[in-house]
């Protein structure tokens, strides 16, 4: 257990890694203690940024150098496991940004480290942090869905300016390749709302190619939609779509169970609504899910939630460094391991095979079975 000020090292510093400055302020007993970011000319204006005391440009020196407990990795998601690994083996812990890896492979190469390792590995996936899909989770967990058995989640968020300009590592990783390569802001809710579960098998297909870059370059990704199989028997629909114009709808959600469904709103400031057997007055008429946060919503949520607002996605960015924090001080269970990790990462990774296969049914790995090595 980690006593006394916990110091974090910032890697991606100068853009994703700067959004937790909120959380790590607002705990008093955490510091930014050093920042790294290959791009050399904004690097000194994010440390000061962020009060950081050290900055670096090449990470593994920031890990030799540096006297950090923890690292935050808002990095391309390729560099995820590499990064991750690195702090791993010399037993610091790690938040990661999501995905946790890019290949089957790298992703047993990121659970065996942790399986090794006296750090703390824990997921970043802030969407299973925004305001509805935690009531949503705590009616699930207090019972009034019954058994929950389907569910679909849509990331529907067009980014072909972001992925030929501003982070053109996307383009290679997220709409250069077939399948749910960014699937874990839909799927990674959803798992919360089946506790217990996990994806046994996946199959995917996509409606081809609809939009070029500006070189010509075939967009791989428009309209990927995976269906997926869980251990328990439920079924779950996942579409991600980067590449289609339209507009955004980054939280689209269903969820049904025995005594109840939820379906959230598509449009914006279209309400999110929920029908519970033991709420609506009849089997047709739906309830504004809101209508419930006072009964709902954790009260972690209701004592940081002005704080949060600012920290970005809808909140997310900061309660999930309150949760590492505490998984690293030993306080409380880290709510997504290594194996939660996997379970949220790895479906995504199997669809590309099943789109090369023509959307055959292909099982997918689990992480639990990988040993220590």
């Amino acid at each position: 257990m980690k006593t006394g000020t916990l110091n974090l090292g910032i890697a991606g510093a100068c853009g994703r890694g700067a959004s937790f400055k909120t959380a790590c302020d607002a705990l008093g007993d955490v510091a930014i203690h050093a920042v790294c970011d290959t791009n050399e000319t904004e690097l000194s204006s994010a440390r000061g940024r962020l009060g950081a005391r050290e900055q670096y440009t090449d990470y593994e020196t920031m890990l030799e150098r540096s006297a950090l407990d923890a690292v935050i990795i808002g990095t391309p998601m390729h560099l995820h496991v590499p990064q991750a690994i690195a702090a791993l083996e010399r037993n610091l812990s790690v938040l990661c940004e999501v995905p946790a890896g890019v290949s089957i492979e790298a992703c047993r190469r990121l659970v065996l480290a942790c399986r090794r390792s006296r750090g703390v590995y824990m997921m970043a996936e802030n969407y299973t942090y925004v305001r509805p899909n935690t009531i949503v989770r705590e009616i699930v967990r207090r019972g009034l869905f019954g058994t929950p058995y389907y569910a679909e989640g849509e990331y529907l968020h067009e980014l072909k300016h972001m992925n030929e300009y501003e982070t053109p590592w996307r383009r290679r990783w997220q709409t250069g390749i077939d399948g749910v390569t960014y699937g874990t802001h839909s799927l990674g809710p959803i798992l919360q709302w089946m506790p217990g579960d996990r994806v046994e098998r996946v199959c995917c297909e996509a409606a081809g190619v609809r939009h070029v870059d500006h070189t010509g370059a075939p967009y791989c990704q428009a309209c990927s939609t995976m269906l997926c199989k869980t251990t328990g028997g439920g079924l779950i629909k996942i579409r991600v779509d980067m590449v289609s114009d339209r507009p955004h709808n980054m939280t689209g959600y269903q969820l049904q169970g025995t005594d109840g469904c939820y379906e959230s709103g598509r449009a914006p400031g279209e309400a999110d609504r929920i029908w519970l057997r033991d709420r609506c007055p009849d089997a047709n008429t739906w309830i504004d899910l809101e209508s419930l946060a006072g009964e709902f919503l954790p009260d972690s949520f209701r004592t940081h939630e002005e704080r949060a607002a600012a920290a970005g996605h809808g909140g997310g960015d900061y309660y999930e460094v309150l949760d590492f924090v505490d998984a690293v001080r030993g306080t409380r269970p880290c709510p997504i391991g290594i194996d939660e990790a996997m379970d949220m990462s790895l479906p995504g990774l199997v669809s590309q095979q099943s789109i090369r296969e023509e959307g055959r049914w292909l099982a997918v790995p689990d992480s639990r079975a990988w040993g220590a090595g």
